[in-house]
Protein backbone atom coordinates (compact mmCIF):
# COMPACT_ATOMS: atom_id res chain seq x y z
CA UNK A 1 0.00 0.00 0.00
CA UNK A 2 1.43 3.33 -1.00
CA UNK A 3 2.63 5.23 1.83
CA UNK A 4 1.61 2.90 4.51
CA UNK A 5 3.87 0.92 6.73
CA UNK A 6 3.99 -2.42 8.32
CA UNK A 7 2.86 -2.92 12.11
CA UNK A 8 3.11 -6.37 13.01
CA UNK A 9 0.70 -6.97 16.34
CA UNK A 10 0.07 -10.07 18.16
CA UNK A 11 -2.38 -11.58 20.29
CA UNK A 12 -1.63 -13.97 23.43
CA UNK A 13 -1.69 -16.91 21.65
CA UNK A 14 0.99 -17.26 20.06
CA UNK A 15 3.38 -14.53 20.80
CA UNK A 16 6.62 -16.50 19.99
CA UNK A 17 5.99 -16.99 16.09
CA UNK A 18 4.82 -13.22 16.25
CA UNK A 19 8.47 -11.73 17.46
CA UNK A 20 9.84 -14.12 14.98
CA UNK A 21 7.65 -12.77 11.90
CA UNK A 22 8.77 -9.25 13.36
CA UNK A 23 12.62 -10.17 13.58
CA UNK A 24 12.10 -11.68 9.82
CA UNK A 25 10.89 -8.42 8.85
CA UNK A 26 13.40 -6.28 10.81
CA UNK A 27 10.36 -4.32 12.64
CA UNK A 28 9.48 -4.17 16.36
CA UNK A 29 6.50 -5.98 17.08
CA UNK A 30 3.66 -3.16 17.81
CA UNK A 31 2.47 -2.48 21.49
CA UNK A 32 -0.76 -4.16 22.57
CA UNK A 33 -2.66 -4.36 26.02
CA UNK A 34 -4.78 -7.73 26.27
CA UNK A 35 -6.15 -8.16 29.40
CA UNK A 36 -9.22 -9.43 31.02
CA UNK A 37 -12.26 -8.16 32.99
CA UNK A 38 -13.10 -9.55 36.39
CA UNK A 39 -15.87 -11.00 34.90
CA UNK A 40 -13.76 -12.87 31.86
CA UNK A 41 -14.31 -10.26 29.24
CA UNK A 42 -11.48 -9.59 26.60
CA UNK A 43 -10.12 -6.05 26.93
CA UNK A 44 -8.03 -4.91 24.34
CA UNK A 45 -5.79 -1.40 23.80
CA UNK A 46 -3.86 -0.72 20.71
CA UNK A 47 -1.01 1.31 22.42
CA UNK A 48 0.36 3.32 19.66
CA UNK A 49 -1.43 5.22 16.38
CA UNK A 50 -2.06 2.86 13.41
CA UNK A 51 -4.05 5.70 11.13
CA UNK A 52 -3.04 5.13 7.52
CA UNK A 53 -1.24 2.14 8.58
CA UNK A 54 -0.96 -1.61 6.97
CA UNK A 55 -1.67 -4.06 9.72
CA UNK A 56 -0.84 -7.44 10.31
CA UNK A 57 -2.62 -9.25 13.66
CA UNK A 58 -0.69 -12.39 14.44
CA UNK A 59 -3.03 -15.08 16.10
CA UNK A 60 -3.83 -18.58 15.13
CA UNK A 61 -7.07 -19.75 17.21
CA UNK A 62 -5.75 -22.76 18.44
CA UNK A 63 -6.90 -24.01 22.04
CA UNK A 64 -8.80 -22.70 23.59
CA UNK A 65 -10.19 -21.75 20.10
CA UNK A 66 -13.21 -19.57 21.20
CA UNK A 67 -10.91 -17.54 23.66
CA UNK A 68 -8.12 -17.08 21.17
CA UNK A 69 -11.08 -16.47 18.22
CA UNK A 70 -12.81 -13.90 20.73
CA UNK A 71 -9.53 -12.21 21.41
CA UNK A 72 -8.64 -12.20 17.30
CA UNK A 73 -12.15 -10.44 16.44
CA UNK A 74 -11.38 -7.43 19.34
CA UNK A 75 -7.98 -7.16 17.85
CA UNK A 76 -9.24 -6.29 15.21
CA UNK A 77 -12.24 -4.35 15.97
CA UNK A 78 -9.65 -2.07 17.78
CA UNK A 79 -7.72 -1.83 14.88
CA UNK A 80 -10.62 -0.85 12.28
CA UNK A 81 -11.76 1.79 15.20
CA UNK A 82 -8.19 3.24 15.33
CA UNK A 83 -8.08 3.81 11.69
CA UNK A 84 -5.89 1.23 10.06
CA UNK A 85 -5.80 1.68 6.00
CA UNK A 86 -5.76 -2.00 6.18
CA UNK A 87 -6.12 -4.77 8.62
CA UNK A 88 -4.97 -8.73 7.81
CA UNK A 89 -5.58 -11.56 9.97
CA UNK A 90 -2.75 -13.80 10.08
CA UNK A 91 -4.13 -16.77 11.88
CA UNK A 92 -1.36 -19.47 10.91
CA UNK A 93 -4.38 -22.66 12.50
CA UNK A 94 -7.51 -21.33 11.58
CA UNK A 95 -9.99 -23.27 14.74
CA UNK A 96 -13.08 -24.24 13.83
CA UNK A 97 -12.16 -25.80 10.22
CA UNK A 98 -12.82 -28.96 10.70
CA UNK A 99 -16.61 -28.30 11.17
CA UNK A 100 -16.50 -27.13 7.31
CA UNK A 101 -20.08 -29.09 6.69
CA UNK A 102 -23.20 -30.56 7.93
CA UNK A 103 -22.98 -33.95 9.27
CA UNK A 104 -26.40 -34.50 10.48
CA UNK A 105 -29.52 -32.62 10.42
CA UNK A 106 -29.61 -29.11 12.81
CA UNK A 107 -25.63 -28.78 12.80
CA UNK A 108 -23.69 -25.40 12.41
CA UNK A 109 -21.29 -25.05 9.50
CA UNK A 110 -19.22 -23.01 12.35
CA UNK A 111 -16.16 -22.45 9.84
CA UNK A 112 -18.50 -20.13 7.87
CA UNK A 113 -19.46 -18.61 11.11
CA UNK A 114 -16.26 -17.73 11.72
CA UNK A 115 -15.50 -16.30 8.20
CA UNK A 116 -18.17 -14.19 8.56
CA UNK A 117 -17.18 -12.81 12.33
CA UNK A 118 -13.66 -11.99 11.05
CA UNK A 119 -15.43 -9.83 8.04
CA UNK A 120 -17.76 -8.13 10.20
CA UNK A 121 -15.06 -6.94 12.86
CA UNK A 122 -12.94 -5.86 10.13
CA UNK A 123 -10.87 -7.82 8.71
CA UNK A 124 -9.71 -6.55 5.00
CA UNK A 125 -7.92 -10.22 4.29
CA UNK A 126 -6.75 -13.34 6.10
CA UNK A 127 -3.20 -15.33 5.91
CA UNK A 128 -3.12 -18.80 6.30
CA UNK A 129 -1.41 -21.83 6.71
CA UNK A 130 -3.09 -25.26 5.36
CA UNK A 131 -6.58 -24.99 5.69
CA UNK A 132 -7.98 -28.26 6.43
CA UNK A 133 -10.13 -28.57 3.42
CA UNK A 134 -9.93 -26.83 0.15
CA UNK A 135 -13.92 -25.45 0.59
CA UNK A 136 -12.93 -23.20 3.52
CA UNK A 137 -11.48 -20.69 0.57
CA UNK A 138 -15.17 -19.97 -0.76
CA UNK A 139 -16.41 -19.25 3.17
CA UNK A 140 -14.87 -16.40 2.70
CA UNK A 141 -15.75 -13.04 1.12
CA UNK A 142 -12.60 -11.45 1.88
CA UNK A 143 -9.20 -12.25 -0.24
CA UNK A 144 -7.33 -14.89 1.12
CA UNK A 145 -3.87 -16.01 0.78
CA UNK A 146 -3.67 -19.85 1.54
CA UNK A 147 0.14 -20.92 2.35
CA UNK A 148 0.88 -24.83 2.05
CA UNK A 149 3.10 -26.12 4.90
CA UNK A 150 4.87 -28.65 2.22
CA UNK A 151 7.81 -26.69 1.53
CA UNK A 152 8.96 -26.24 5.00
CA UNK A 153 8.38 -29.66 6.35
CA UNK A 154 9.45 -30.95 2.43
CA UNK A 155 13.02 -29.37 2.78
CA UNK A 156 13.56 -30.78 6.57
CA UNK A 157 12.62 -34.35 4.72
CA UNK A 158 15.10 -33.54 1.94
CA UNK A 159 17.89 -32.71 3.99
CA UNK A 160 17.65 -35.91 5.74
CA UNK A 161 18.04 -37.91 2.41
CA UNK A 162 15.99 -40.87 2.87
CA UNK A 163 16.02 -43.37 0.82
CA UNK A 164 13.01 -45.12 -0.98
CA UNK A 165 10.47 -42.68 0.06
CA UNK A 166 6.45 -43.79 -0.43
CA UNK A 167 4.47 -40.62 0.94
CA UNK A 168 1.45 -41.84 3.00
CA UNK A 169 -2.18 -39.89 3.46
CA UNK A 170 -3.56 -41.31 6.34
CA UNK A 171 -6.85 -41.01 5.46
CA UNK A 172 -9.03 -40.47 1.79
CA UNK A 173 -9.73 -36.83 2.96
CA UNK A 174 -5.80 -36.03 2.87
CA UNK A 175 -5.04 -37.33 -0.28
CA UNK A 176 -4.76 -33.87 -2.60
CA UNK A 177 -2.60 -33.07 0.33
CA UNK A 178 -0.44 -36.09 0.51
CA UNK A 179 -0.41 -35.68 -3.37
CA UNK A 180 1.13 -32.38 -3.95
CA UNK A 181 3.58 -33.46 -1.14
CA UNK A 182 4.82 -36.04 -2.98
CA UNK A 183 5.34 -34.04 -5.91
CA UNK A 184 7.44 -31.61 -4.00
CA UNK A 185 9.23 -34.59 -2.77
CA UNK A 186 9.57 -36.68 -6.49
CA UNK A 187 8.22 -39.35 -4.16
CA UNK A 188 5.13 -41.70 -4.57
CA UNK A 189 2.45 -41.97 -3.35
CA UNK A 190 0.03 -44.04 -1.01
CA UNK A 191 -2.85 -44.08 0.83
CA UNK A 192 -4.60 -45.76 4.09
CA UNK A 193 -8.60 -46.56 4.14
CA UNK A 194 -10.03 -46.03 7.18
CA UNK A 195 -13.50 -46.00 8.74
CA UNK A 196 -14.28 -43.62 12.23
CA UNK A 197 -17.77 -43.67 13.36
CA UNK A 198 -17.27 -40.47 15.04
CA UNK A 199 -15.23 -37.52 15.61
CA UNK A 200 -11.40 -38.24 18.21
CA UNK A 201 -12.87 -41.64 17.88
CA UNK A 202 -9.91 -43.72 16.90
CA UNK A 203 -10.08 -45.11 13.08
CA UNK A 204 -9.86 -48.72 11.81
CA UNK A 205 -7.67 -49.30 8.87
CA UNK A 206 -8.97 -50.77 6.76
CA UNK A 207 -6.99 -51.26 3.22
CA UNK A 208 -3.56 -49.62 2.66
CA UNK A 209 -3.51 -48.62 -0.74
CA UNK A 210 0.16 -48.93 -2.78
CA UNK A 211 3.44 -50.31 -2.30
CA UNK A 212 5.14 -49.38 0.77
CA UNK A 213 6.91 -52.57 1.32
CA UNK A 214 10.56 -52.37 2.20
CA UNK A 215 10.36 -48.61 1.54
CA UNK A 216 10.61 -45.47 4.04
CA UNK A 217 7.20 -44.33 4.53
CA UNK A 218 5.99 -40.63 5.84
CA UNK A 219 2.90 -40.31 6.71
CA UNK A 220 1.49 -36.73 6.00
CA UNK A 221 -1.33 -34.32 7.85
CA UNK A 222 -2.23 -30.93 8.29
CA UNK A 223 -3.39 -31.58 11.77
CA UNK A 224 -2.25 -34.34 14.89
CA UNK A 225 -5.18 -33.93 17.45
CA UNK A 226 -5.05 -37.12 19.75
CA UNK A 227 -2.63 -38.65 17.49
CA UNK A 228 -4.82 -42.23 17.80
CA UNK A 229 -5.57 -42.67 13.64
CA UNK A 230 -1.51 -41.29 12.65
CA UNK A 231 -0.64 -44.00 15.73
CA UNK A 232 -2.41 -46.68 13.85
CA UNK A 233 -1.65 -46.21 10.75
CA UNK A 234 1.80 -46.34 11.45
CA UNK A 235 1.42 -49.36 13.19
CA UNK A 236 -0.74 -50.83 10.46
CA UNK A 237 2.47 -49.65 7.57
CA UNK A 238 4.68 -51.64 10.07
CA UNK A 239 2.60 -54.53 9.42
CA UNK A 240 2.71 -54.34 5.94
CA UNK A 241 6.55 -54.38 5.69
CA UNK A 242 7.85 -50.76 5.70
CA UNK A 243 11.52 -50.21 7.15
CA UNK A 244 10.84 -46.92 8.91
CA UNK A 245 7.79 -44.74 9.58
CA UNK A 246 7.69 -40.73 9.77
CA UNK A 247 5.19 -38.37 10.41
CA UNK A 248 4.87 -34.69 9.93
CA UNK A 249 1.93 -32.01 10.38
CA UNK A 250 1.26 -28.33 10.12
CA UNK A 251 -0.59 -28.14 13.21
CA UNK A 252 0.32 -29.91 16.08
CA UNK A 253 -3.15 -29.48 18.53
CA UNK A 254 -1.91 -32.81 20.28
CA UNK A 255 -4.61 -33.56 22.55
CA UNK A 256 -3.51 -35.76 25.63
CA UNK A 257 -2.52 -38.32 25.00
CA UNK A 258 -0.58 -37.69 21.95
CA UNK A 259 2.40 -36.76 23.15
CA UNK A 260 2.62 -40.09 24.91
CA UNK A 261 1.18 -42.14 21.89
CA UNK A 262 3.39 -41.12 19.27
CA UNK A 263 6.62 -41.31 21.72
CA UNK A 264 5.23 -45.28 22.13
CA UNK A 265 4.62 -45.80 18.65
CA UNK A 266 6.90 -46.81 15.93
CA UNK A 267 7.36 -43.85 14.52
CA UNK A 268 10.57 -42.77 14.44
CA UNK A 269 10.44 -38.83 14.06
CA UNK A 270 7.11 -36.94 13.76
CA UNK A 271 7.92 -33.21 12.34
CA UNK A 272 5.50 -30.12 12.96
CA UNK A 273 5.57 -26.21 12.53
CA UNK A 274 5.03 -23.73 14.98
CA UNK A 275 2.09 -22.27 13.67
CA UNK A 276 0.18 -23.74 16.85
CA UNK A 277 2.63 -23.18 20.27
CA UNK A 278 4.31 -26.68 21.51
CA UNK A 279 4.92 -26.25 25.22
CA UNK A 280 8.01 -28.36 26.48
CA UNK A 281 5.28 -31.03 27.53
CA UNK A 282 4.19 -31.61 24.24
CA UNK A 283 7.98 -31.46 22.76
CA UNK A 284 8.86 -35.08 23.21
CA UNK A 285 12.26 -36.85 22.02
CA UNK A 286 10.53 -37.93 18.48
CA UNK A 287 8.80 -34.44 18.14
CA UNK A 288 11.15 -31.68 15.82
CA UNK A 289 9.36 -28.75 15.68
CA UNK A 290 9.95 -26.08 12.58
CA UNK A 291 9.34 -22.40 12.05
CA UNK A 292 6.95 -20.80 10.29
CA UNK A 293 8.05 -17.43 10.77
CA UNK A 294 10.13 -16.52 7.68
CA UNK A 295 7.52 -17.88 5.04
CA UNK A 296 5.17 -15.81 6.85
CA UNK A 297 7.00 -12.79 7.16
CA UNK A 298 7.69 -13.29 3.43
CA UNK A 299 4.23 -13.73 2.35
CA UNK A 300 3.49 -10.53 4.66
CA UNK A 301 6.74 -8.51 3.11
CA UNK A 302 4.22 -9.49 -0.60
CA UNK A 303 0.85 -8.53 0.63
CA UNK A 304 2.36 -5.12 1.60
CA UNK A 305 4.20 -4.61 -1.67
CA UNK A 306 1.33 -5.93 -3.75
CA UNK A 307 3.40 -8.65 -5.33
CA UNK A 308 2.34 -12.63 -5.88
CA UNK A 309 1.88 -14.19 -2.59
CA UNK A 310 1.74 -18.10 -4.89
CA UNK A 311 4.56 -17.67 -6.67
CA UNK A 312 6.48 -18.23 -2.69
CA UNK A 313 5.48 -21.83 -4.00
CA UNK A 314 4.62 -22.25 -7.75
CA UNK A 315 1.96 -23.78 -9.47
CA UNK A 316 1.35 -27.33 -8.95
CA UNK A 317 3.05 -29.49 -11.51
CA UNK A 318 0.62 -31.13 -14.15
CA UNK A 319 1.63 -34.91 -13.40
CA UNK A 320 1.12 -36.59 -10.29
CA UNK A 321 3.05 -38.98 -8.48
CA UNK A 322 1.40 -42.54 -9.05
CA UNK A 323 0.38 -44.76 -6.50
CA UNK A 324 2.44 -48.35 -6.80
CA UNK A 325 0.35 -51.01 -6.36
CA UNK A 326 1.51 -53.99 -4.22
Amino acid sequence: MAGAGIRIFSGTSNPELAQGIADYLDLPLGTISVFRYQDGEIGVRIDESVRGADVFAVQPTCPPASETLMELLVIIDALRRASAARITAVIPYFGYARQDRKIKPREPISAKLVANLLTTAGAHRVLTLDLHTGQLWGFFDIPLDHLPGRMILGDYFRKLALENVVIVSPDIGGVKRAREFAEYMRAPLAIIDKRRARPNQIAEVVHVIGKVYRRTAILVDDIIDTGGTLVMGAEALMRRGVREVYACCTHAILSPPAAARIQRSPIRQLVVTDSIPVPPEKRTPKVTVLSVAGLLGEAIQRIHGEVSVSELFGEPRLMQPAIERE
